[in-house]
């Protein structure tokens, strides 16, 4: 199959830091590639695959100095993506809705996998006009807002089985990544682990319009004795930071679409303390994953028990269901529905 892996520009694939959505396309592309499928991967030009690379910018536009337009290099990328359009048997987007008006037009089987927050107002009429759009979506609960779109399928994440380490002996730290934000309160885990009586090791980063928060709500707490900040992290570190976690802590505040870190956890065994918030009760299992919790004092009862978890269950759970095998052979059961032109909604 020739497939097209159209990625967002704002960080590479694989990203050198932070990133999920280019995280997964670029798992997803190794492993179409990996199968015989002949794929080309749209994304920035410091990208690394083994897909043919169409770079429409030179280098990621998050860690580029020289960006202060990101939407001028996104249109390039459309252009790029429309002049070759028919040298694909199918295209897979993963830039939300920005490509809607080009790919009506083309007349080739098109998907999309949403990887954002739908429950937003603005979003319900945009949707309503390109209901002829195909969405894939990456939990069952991250349609909720708009479940009368196109849904193709559900496709959960998946990670390569030996992207990271398994360890069956937890050192004495909690874990907390992701972005300094309000909807991923981190001052929760904060809390959390200083009435626990743990130490929390924070890897996340800043983004220019969580600045703010991060300066009132956040920075005084990096100061505490219980806290170690150590910055934006690689796939490399995240091995070791995830690994050696007694647990992660993950007591997000919005409808979490996924959180691939969750899955991340799992593949080292370490078990995931989290508010139930969106996709999280469909990724992990209340006491058998990890423990769902309402408030603080329900997740520093979690903490005291989470050495009653089995490591090797959390492991066994991501083996089963989050592998990119198993992410891959979804996305080409969608790509066979899109070519024979199933319109066919999900529920």
């Amino acid at each position: 199959m020739r497939i097209a892996q159209i990625a967002p520009l704002i960080e590479s694939v694989p990203p050198k830091l932070y990133g999920g959505t280019e995280r997964v396309v670029s798992y997803l592309t190794e492993e179409l590639v990996a199968r015989g499928h002949d794929v080309t991967l749209f994304a920035s030009g410091d990208s690394v695959t083994k897909a043919r690379l169409v770079a429409p910018c030179r280098k990621a536009l998050r860690l580029s100095k020289d960006c202060s337009d990101p939407l001028a290099h996104h249109i390039l990328l459309l252009e790029a993506v429309a002049k070759r359009a028919k040298e694909f048997d199918l295209l897979h987007f993963h830039m939300d809705y920005l490509h809607f008006p080009v790919t009506r037009r083309l007349g080739l089987p098109t998907l999309t996998t949403v990887h954002g927050r739908l429950d937003l107002p603005d979003l319900v009429p945009l949707y309503r006009e390109y209901t002829d759009m195909g969405l894939i979506s990456i939990s069952d609960a991250q349609r909720r807002p708009l479940r009368w779109a196109r849904w193709m399928g559900t496709v959960y994440h998946g990670l390569p089985p030996d992207l990271f380490t398994y360890r069956d002996r937890p050192g004495d730290y909690l874990a907390f990544i992701g972005r300094f934000s309000p909807e991923k309160r981190c001052d929760r885990a904060v809390e959390i682990a200083r009435r626990a009586g743990m130490k929390l090791k924070i890897a996340a980063k800043i983004d220019p319009a969580d600045r703010v928060y991060f300066e009132e709500h956040v920075k005084p707490l990096l100061d505490s004795p219980w806290v170690e900040y150590v910055g934006e992290i690689d796939e490399r570190s995240k091995d070791s930071f995830l690994g050696n976690a007694a647990a992660l802590l993950f007591p997000v505040d919005w409808p979490e679409p996924f959180g691939l870190v969750m899955i991340e956890a799992f593949a080292c065994g370490t078990p995931v303390i989290a508010w139930p918030h969106g996709s999280i009760p469909e990724v992990m299992v209340d006491g058998e994953t990890g423990y769902l919790c309402a408030s603080i004092d329900e997740a520093v009862e979690a903490v005291r028990k989470i050495a009653r978890l089995d490591r090797r269950r959390c492991r066994r759970v991501f083996e089963d269901r989050f592998t990119v095998s198993r992410m891959a052979e979804d996305y080409l059961r969608l790509y066979e529905k899109a070519l024979v032109g199933e319109n066919a909604w999900t529920s």
